[in-house]
């Protein structure tokens, strides 16, 4: 039984929407039960469905809470394709969530790192929730379109 007033109303199921079929879920619930739950296909990439003329809104997935409305609809899609910008130049990339790995891969395509080899990599105008920062090893970082990259490799010897 819960212990209190605020756990009575953090324990609920409400009724969403993905790709029209019906699916109850425990909320808050996390993007990644979604994608589970609502068999969202690999490849694929969830959108929360929003009023007006704004674009719908991707739903991560990754164990952050995300809190549901009751009766709210979500769609599944295709995974998009980014334009981004890693030291000055255009890049195209199909995942959402870059590692620093990644980008490094993307800034330094063809070099051998070596013992002394140290990496730094800031960013900016990425999606969030961290808009800017510098991204460490084992790291990642949420990209959009025009996320901004900057790669420095440095040898100490």
């Amino acid at each position: 039984m819960p212990d209190s007033k605020a756990e009575i109303e953090t324990i609920s199921v409400v009724r969403v929407h993905i790709d029209q079929e019906s699916h109850d879920f425990p909320n808050p619930t996390t993007g990644a039960a979604l994608y589970a739950l609502g068999r969202v296909a690999e490849g694929h990439e969830l959108f929360r469905e929003v009023d007006g003329d704004r674009e719908d809104e991707p739903v991560r997935r990754d164990d952050h809470a995300l809190t549901l409305k009751q009766d709210e609809h979500f769609h599944s899609a295709k995974d998009r394709k980014y334009k981004i910008i890693v030291n000055l130049e255009e890049k195209i990339v199909e995942k959402r969530v870059l590692t620093f790995r990644e980008v490094v891969k993307l800034a330094y395509p063809n070099v051998q790192d070596g013992p002394n080899v140290v990496y730094t990599v800031t960013y900016k105008r990425a999606a969030g929730p961290e808009r800017e920062g510098t991204l460490d090893e084992g790291q990642s970082v949420e990209i959009k379109n025009g996320t901004i990259f900057n790669v420095r490799r440095t040898d100490r010897s």
